[in-house]
């Protein structure tokens, strides 16, 4: 992903978001690419200066003390997760139905399953609830 700062032709500044610069290219050319303030599509990049990412000579920390208890919480309301349910993957909302149905035995599990699929559960009295997923267990 690359940030570009643009400029429509009525001069408004403004920031965007795309996959790469050809992708910005692209949707530039097909009149994609509007200016929020105005609509305008006559859009260019505006000089933009580069992030510099200098020495620090002290420590930064980076979560304080409420954050970090938050994160310890987290972290081991996850684990008693884990340890406590049955992990069924892909397969997570029709195991669900089916033990809420009686068709399959009583217990905790857990697995995967879309924001429709979580959705569609809930709506069927099925209950569930997301899982906590701390930040760098996405990387």
């Amino acid at each position: 992903m690359i940030k570009y700062a643009l400029g429509c032709a009525e001069g408004h500044e403004f920031e965007s978001w795309f996959p790469d610069s050809e992708a910005y290219e692209t949707l530039r050319k097909r009149g994609l690419v509007v200016c929020p303030e105005c609509g305008s599509i006559r859009v260019d990049k505006a000089i933009m200066a580069p992030a510099v990412v200098g020495i620090v000579e002290t420590p930064i920390e980076v979560l304080d003390d409420r954050r970090r208890q938050t994160r310890e919480a987290l972290s081991r309301l996850r684990r008693e997760i884990e340890a406590n349910t049955v992990d069924v993957g892909q397969k997570f909302p029709e195991m669900a139905r089916a033990i809420h149905q009686g068709d399959e035995p009583e217990r905790a599990i857990r697995g995967q399953a879309s924001a429709a699929e979580a959705k569609a559960l809930i709506e069927e009295g099925v209950g569930v609830m997301p899982m906590p997923v701390l930040a760098d267990e996405l990387n």
